[in-house]
């Protein structure tokens, strides 16, 4: 049985630590008010932007579009991935499971080229044997769409020079304070199947709102206009990747720090009761040392 002075010692050490896990939860909570009323405010744009330029590419068609994949073309050989992360831990699972979807995901070490946005992916993804080009680390700290127009140049300058043949976009997608859904997506370029899908349904909505479908024209020309659309959608998409990754990063550190008060609480309590068991077994002791010694007087 440890000794009372072992167990004082430990139990004001646990003690420390539980006062810094309730000062980083209020610290995330009150983050996370403000990051989640950000995404909030994001997300509709985020994911009409989405649906916007899938709808384009369905109506106008996907043959001889740069930004679609042609259905029986040669298998792509380079991957890019904006993997967003969190500059620190202590976040439960939120990195690792951001992390898994690229290390058990279809994505092999030599044909993978990583933009990390956050020191925790990029660490990882580094020492698995990953290639990591640029460190986007600060742009989390506080993202501005600034920051993710600089990171959709890249990308969309890599993929236009035939670096890269897919852009996927890996991030945690904010659902509420305790849900958040780390989710991998394909930025770029559309598969001619998808565009097929998207065809359908639009063709169906049409009719069933009008009985008939307009082709999409544009003005200027198509490859123009997707030129300036393209990025736009890109960029929207990082930044609202960003946007609720900070979120869903507070939210999970909040839920982290919670859930390590509480352990640290129990085991306090667990703690002040082998204490004294331990000081009730000494003062037993010491009194049956004092009796043992006045029978001997006697």
């Amino acid at each position: 049985m440890a000794s009372m002075r072992d167990i004082k010692r430990r139990k004001a050490s646990i003690q420390s630590t539980s006062q810094i896990t309730k000062a980083m939860k209020l610290v995330s909570t009150v983050k996370l008010q403000k990051a989640k009323g950000h995404a909030e405010e994001t997300k509709p744009y985020f994911n009409k932007m989405y649906e916007t330029v899938a709808g384009m590419l369905a109506k106008s068609g996907g043959a001889g579009n740069p930004y679609v994949r042609e259905k029986g073309g040669d298998a792509p050989k380079k991957k890019g991935v904006i993997l967003i992360t969190s500059n620190r831990g202590l976040a439960g699972g939120y990195n690792s499971n951001i992390v898994k979807l690229v290390t058990q995901g279809d994505f092999r070490r030599e044909d993978t080229v990583i933009y990390p946005v956050g020191r925790k992916g990029l660490e990882s993804l580094r020492r698995l044997g990953y290639t990591c080009e640029g460190d986007y680390s600060e742009v989390i700290n506080k993202p501005q769409f600034g920051d993710a127009v600089s990171i959709g140049k890249t990308v969309i300058h890599a993929l236009e020079s035939g670096e890269l043949d897919e852009v996927y976009l890996a991030y945690t997608v904010f659902k509420n304070t305790v849900t958040q859904i780390p989710t991998l997506i394909k930025i770029l370029p559309f598969d001619e199947a998808d565009v097929k899908a998207l065809q359908s349904d639009v063709s169906s909505e049409k009719e069933q709102k009008t009985g008939a479908v307009a082709l999409m024209n544009y003005e200027p020309e198509e490859e123009e206009t997707l030129g300036y659309i393209i990025p736009l959608y890109m960029n929207s998409l990082i930044f609202g990747a960003l946007v609720e990754s900070v979120a869903s990063e507070n939210g999970a550190r909040m839920q982290a720090m919670d859930s390590a008060t509480n352990n640290a609480e129990e085991m306090i309590d667990t703690l002040g009761l082998q204490y004294n068991r331990a000081r009730q077994a000494a003062i037993t002791q010491e009194l049956t040392e004092i009796v043992a010694g006045a029978s001997a007087i006697e």
